[in-house]
């Protein structure tokens, strides 16, 4: 599918770091370099990611040092609004969206599942005060809800009443979020978390894209596709939407717990979920988007991708159905920090690009920034790649 037209276009377009990086200046720049010096060093990652979690445990004062580096570099903010100046400059000097993400993770109270709530109705407020600089909302199921209460309804297990009314209240706050979403014309997009709590997640987004999906696509579930069941639950789920009348939304992943879902699978003796390895992984990615742009008219893609030529087989199969760079029911989605040469140069030929943009108190979301540091130590030239584009357009800058 790939011809060489379009590889030598897609080779010009992500190398332009002048429009990859119009909005970093030489000391963010800078700062972005040793960060990811830094984290092309497993080794230094672990001292790293312990020092972190000792540093917060024992509430030594170094917030104001993670804030400065690797805080401000992968999160737009401490709370919503403070990630609203990052948000307006995004849009307004590079065309790209946001997708205000509370990446507060692990807390296990039903006083925290509400103030997760509140916060996601929050953020849908925000996006219907700017709908072209913040066309999602967001959360996670087990922000809503304790994991083993999906994990147990995922496998069917016998409920006590206090569970049955736990679980009632998880259903009540999706209901909710979903519904406010539905009410104020802002898409929510239900991120996926660890296959063995998943498909109890995936019911109650059925079930709420039944409901508030019949006009267009509002609710997104999300697909990772380094499972290797993933394209087979895309493909009945179209088939049950087509039967029932509604619409699709999915975004679009690789997966973020390969690790720990392979783990688990050889210390309990199940078959692992995960793709037997990357090249498995990548054609099923492509498998999955290609079958949704064939039926864009019944489905939505929000295609979350740092892989460079799995965007560039979105903007081709994108050509070929006729379908236009800024149309609503196609965004491709990043992570804020990363691959910058993707997003602005999407953008900047009028595609919708969305950034992932964390926000929290900086101690809350030290688990989030571990993970990020982790998944590009892992993920196999990820690092070298932002190193080398960096470096690309210091060169650039000093040689004006």
């Amino acid at each position: 599918m790939h011809n060489d037209y379009y590889v030598s276009i897609m080779n010009k377009l992500f190398n332009n770091t002048e429009v990859a990086f119009a909005l970093k200046n030489n000391k963010e720049l800078k700062r972005a370099r040793f960060l990811f010096k830094m984290i092309s060093k497993p080794s230094l990652v672990k001292i790293g990611s312990s020092l972190a979690n000792f540093a917060i445990k024992t509430h030594l004062p170094v917030t104001g040092l993670i804030r400065s580096t690797v805080f401000d570099h992968f999160c737009g903010g401490v709370s919503e609004n403070d990630c609203l100046h990052v948000v307006d400059k995004m849009y307004s000097q590079g065309g790209v969206s946001s997708v205000l993400d509370y990446s507060v993770e692990g807390k296990e109270t039903e006083k925290q599942f509400d103030a997760a709530l509140n916060m996601t109705l929050k953020t849908i407020e925000l996006a219907k005060e700017r709908p072209d600089a913040i066309p999602f909302a967001v959360f996670k199921p087990t922000g809503f809800g304790r994991f083993v209460m999906f994990e147990k309804k995922g496998e069917n297990k016998l409920l006590s009443s206090e569970e049955e009314a736990e679980w009632e209240r998880i259903l009540y706050r999706f209901n909710v979020a979903c519904k406010f979403a539905y009410d104020n014309d802002v898409l929510l997009l239900i991120d996926a978390e660890h296959s063995w709590m998943q498909d109890a997640a995936d019911d109650i987004v059925l079930d709420m894209m039944r409901k508030y999906n019949k006009e267009k696509a509002v609710i997104f579930n999300t697909a990772q596709m380094y499972r290797w069941d993933r394209l087979q639950y895309l493909k009945d789920l179209h088939s049950i939407a087509i039967s029932e009348n509604f619409y699709i939304g999915m975004k679009v992943v690789r997966g973020a717990y390969m690790e720990i879902e392979r783990e688990r699978a050889s210390q309990k003796g199940y078959k692992s979920p995960i793709c037997i390895d990357k090249k498995a992984t990548d054609i099923n990615y492509d498998a999955a988007i290609t079958f949704m742009i064939e039926n864009i008219e019944t489905m939505a893609l929000f295609a979350g991708t740092h892989n460079e030529n799995s965007s560039y087989l979105v903007m081709e199969l994108m050509k070929k159905h006729n379908i236009s760079h800024n149309d609503k029911r196609l965004f491709f989605g990043q992570l804020y920090g990363m691959s910058d040469n993707i997003s602005f140069n999407l953008a900047k030929e009028k595609y919708n690009v969305a950034k992932y943009l964390p926000f929290g108190p900086v101690r809350d979301v030290i688990p989030y920034l571990i993970r990020r540091a982790e998944e590009n130590t892992s993920v196999k030239g990820q690092t070298n790649r932002e190193l080398d584009l960096i470096e690309t357009e210091i060169k650039r800058r000093k040689a004006k």
